[in-house]
């Protein structure tokens, strides 16, 4: 899964390739966080924080692609590719994992989280697992869109201050 990259295009007709993060992608997936707004990263890592260290950059892109698979939209933007999105899941316990996305502000409804998320459910279930578990901000109903229109049979519970999403696979 390491060598995995699909072209998909967007509603508006631009192309997306969905790819494999690469260790070497740091210095691109920084810039991609760098972009992000204060509050997309609040949805995604549920604090506020403006900067992200280096290695905790490194840490999101050093993934084995066995329990850890973390795949990237990557669009053309003034003639060079850049990173626009990415999601990931860990694997938490026998064929299930958990599962996190990020698309930047400027890229946001546009259909990147559905085809990332279209992508990495066919990884997961291609590796045996059986369920992605999401814990999503109440207020994010963005990516709670995404994963009631996934086609994967989202069930949800409610606690205090998250909605815990699952996704059956099979």
């Amino acid at each position: 899964m390491a060598t995995y990259s699909m072209l998909d295009t967007l509603r508006d007709g631009r192309r997306v390739e969905t790819r494999a993060l690469q260790p070497d992608d740091q210095a691109g997936f920084a810039h991609a966080i760098s972009r992000a707004s204060s509050q997309s990263l609040y949805r995604r890592f549920f604090v506020f924080k403006r900067y992200v260290s280096e290695a905790e950059i490194a840490s999101f892109v050093n993934v084995d692609f066995v329990n850890h698979v973390a795949l990237i939209a990557v669009m053309n933007e003034g003639g060079r590719p850049v990173i626009v999105g990415g999601a990931r899941y860990v694997v938490s316990k026998p064929s299930q994992a958990e599962v996190a996305f990020a698309v930047v502000d400027a890229y946001q409804g546009q259909g990147i989280g559905t085809i990332l998320m279209r992508h990495l459910g066919a990884i997961a279930r291609q590796a045996g697992i059986n369920e992605l578990v999401a814990d999503v901000l109440p207020e994010n109903i963005p990516m709670l869109r995404v994963f009631e229109r996934s086609g994967f049979s989202p069930t949800t519970k409610r606690g205090l201050g998250i909605v815990q999403v699952t996704l059956k696979l099979l």
